[in-house]
């Protein structure tokens, strides 16, 4: 037996000692072959829209409504100079930005500070409190008793209104958590040792060694921070607190209305050049959705590796 061992394992490696691949069975390369295909339809049936509405937000307006499919249809920056010159949109942009930064600064600082106390035996009624988080992400008390609460905390018209509410996320709190309770207990015990207490263990040894579970919340915390919209729309009236993506959404439901001027003008002859509600659309969905597209790569390494070990345990 061992004989007929020995001659099957050298059947599997060549003259020089170096060990054979074993050759792939059809069904096995008709199988990753038809992976591969239905992946790539997968893929591309992803990327293209967000592709499609680039590529006509660069089209020359005119000549796009011809038809776009891989290429631009001509080169016209004009669509982002005339929706970037609209009235309001500078403004709308530094609140949106500001929001963005200080509602991910305060949302990571104050989940992760919250769920390394729960970790703490110490606490008192950790474990309740805990739970109490929880609930909060299985029961909505609904929009009116959102909307009155908001109120009553004087957060109507107040720019804090984009950045208290979410301090604290309880799906934030898990992952986090979850990830403190990976960490080597020994670091800890040493920082006590040098006499470090629980705030300068945090800021000194735990939150350094979290930043990939801290990048994925704060790509979580930025992406809901940028797109939000709806506590603008029906808490904000001050002009100068809206956002950018209200005063866009304003700008996207008027499209409709620029159609009307805009073929009229044509048939009178008064412009070569004009832009359509079409293109106003794309351009208004770029200029929404680049930001986060590109701040994404940069975060992608730390976000894969974070929302992989702060899931392992729940």
């Amino acid at each position: 037996m061992n004989s007929h061992a020995s001659t099957q394992a050298a059947g599997r490696t060549d003259a020089a000692g170096t060990r054979r691949r074993r050759p792939i069975h059809w069904k096995d390369a008709a199988f990753n072959g038809i992976n591969y295909f239905v992946l790539t339809l997968l893929i591309l049936a992803t990327i293209y829209p967000f592709y499609y509405i680039f590529i006509y937000s660069i089209s020359d307006s005119i000549e796009a409504q011809k038809g776009v499919t891989f290429w631009p249809a001509g080169f016209s920056l004009e669509a982002y100079q005339k929706t970037i010159g609209l009235p309001g949109i500078k403004d709308a942009a530094i609140v949106s930005l500001s929001r963005t930064v200080l509602g991910t600064i305060i949302t990571v600082l104050c989940c992760s500070f919250f769920a390394y106390l729960i970790t703490k035996e110490e606490m008192l009624l950790r474990k309740y409190v805990y739970r109490f988080v929880l609930i909060t992400m299985y029961f909505n008390a609904g929009f009116i008793p959102w909307y009155l609460t908001m109120k009553t905390y004087g957060l109507q018209n107040n720019f804090l209104l984009y950045i208290v509410p979410s301090a604290l996320a309880g799906f934030n709190v898990i992952l986090i958590k979850t990830f403190i309770e990976q960490l080597p207990a020994s670091l800890e015990e040493s920082a006590k040792i040098d006499g470090a207490g629980y705030f300068r263990i945090f800021t000194s040894v735990i939150f350094p060694l979290s930043m990939p579970i801290i990048a994925t919340i704060a790509v979580f915390a930025a992406v809901g921070q940028w797109s939000t919209w709806f506590d603008n729309y029906f808490l904000v009236e001050n002009p100068k607190l809206q956002t950018l993506q209200l005063v866009l959404y304003t700008f996207l439901n008027q499209s409709s209305n620029l159609a009307n001027a805009t073929t009229e003008q044509l048939n009178r002859g008064d412009l070569v050049r004009t832009l359509t509600p079409q293109s106003i659309q794309m351009t208004i969905t770029m200029l929404v959705t680049l930001p986060i597209v590109l701040v994404y790569p940069l975060l992608q390494r730390y976000f894969v590796k974070g929302i992989m070990m702060g899931a392992v345990k729940g």
